[in-house]
């Protein structure tokens, strides 16, 4: 094992820690950091449970090394709630109905976060475009686009 220390701003936060070369931000987020927000699921970059946002970008923290991400800002769902108080997306998707078993939930708010974050006014279809990578088996994704739309309409109202 090759380990080195890297330093990692996750959610406005400094962390200094040991990471073999090869470990993943997923694994580091989960088993260093301990924060599970981000899911481990298919390992291959194809159901946006692990998504995160990097820079403002949602990205996919299982086809993300560690060393990659040291000069960058990293947000988890953990990070988006400022002083435990939900952001209007999170409570939306509360609202709405859009959370079911939850296991897709936080790479669902964190993609459309991103896309709220780059297109305050997104249409249905480019709504249904930034989620393409991100599967959900429970909700049939109706309740989720609403609760995305619900904050775009009040921003926008």
């Amino acid at each position: 094992m090759r380990n080195k220390p890297i330093t990692l701003n996750v959610n406005g936060e400094e962390h200094t820690l040991m990471v073999d070369h090869r470990d993943t931000l997923l694994h580091v987020l989960r088993d260093k950091l301990h924060l599970t927000g981000a899911k481990e699921a298919c390992g291959t970059g194809e159901c946006g449970a692990c998504t995160v946002l990097i820079d403002g970008k949602a990205l996919l923290s299982c086809l993300i090394l560690a060393v990659e991400v040291q000069d960058k800002k990293i947000t988890t769902i953990e990070g988006l709630a400022a002083g435990g108080r939900l952001t209007p997306l999170q409570k939306a998707f509360v609202e709405y109905g859009a959370v079911q078993c939850g296991f897709c939930s936080p790479g669902m708010i964190l993609t459309a976060t991103a896309l709220l974050m780059e297109n305050p006014s997104p249409s249905r279809k480019e709504i249904q475009k930034a989620l393409e990578g991100n599967l959900c088996r429970c909700t049939g994704y109706n309740k989720i686009i609403e609760a995305i739309e619900s904050v775009r309409d009040k921003r926008n109202g």
